[in-house]
């Protein structure tokens, strides 16, 4: 399982409401660069639940292309500010018959999310506030979505944009 804050979204425009803001500068060059490094890295899901929210939206349609392979996505508008437990609830009813699912949601339910899903945090000075375009990769002991618990998972991976490379 791979969950993703959204990228850096862009506070310009006070007309829009929280939903619609879209990504800033920041955000559409994060983005690519933590989907490349997921490539790199060897983590591909075979399907994306992600927010309804323009900033996430964009996120995956700039993050998406790395992988270089169709990957399934279903908009789900219930990840909206979602906190954890409705998060869980998404993933278990949505993901039946991935193999690996990437969730893409907001602040602060994903990174509550990250937090309960694992066993033992991993070592990272920024994963307690899960900043923009942070990115965790989680295996988890369970056999089916359904049966997904929190504290069932152990950190594989995790980054921030800013551990990137430029050239990423």
């Amino acid at each position: 399982m791979i969950l993703t804050r959204h990228a850096k979204s862009d506070w310009d425009d006070p007309a829009l409401s929280d939903h619609d803001r879209p990504l800033n500068p920041r955000g559409r060059r994060d983005a690519p660069r933590v989907g490349a490094w997921l490539k790199a890295q060897g983590h591909c899901p075979d399907l994306a639940l992600i927010s309804s929210a323009v900033r996430a939206q964009e996120t995956w349609a700039r993050l998406s292309p790395a992988f270089g392979v169709d990957v399934g996505m279903i908009t789900l508008p219930t990840l909206y500010l979602a906190p954890a437990e409705q998060m869980l609830t998404a993933l278990r009813k949505s993901a039946i018959g991935a193999q690996s699912v990437m969730m893409i949601g907001h602040n602060p339910g994903i990174g509550d999310f990250a937090q309960q899903i694992l066993g033992a945090r991993p070592d990272h000075s920024r994963f307690a506030d899960y900043p923009t375009c942070a990115t965790l990769v989680v295996r988890l002991a369970a056999r089916a979505w359904a049966e997904v618990a929190w504290g069932s998972g152990r950190a594989v991976d995790f980054i921030v944009p800013r551990d990137l490379p430029q050239e990423m």
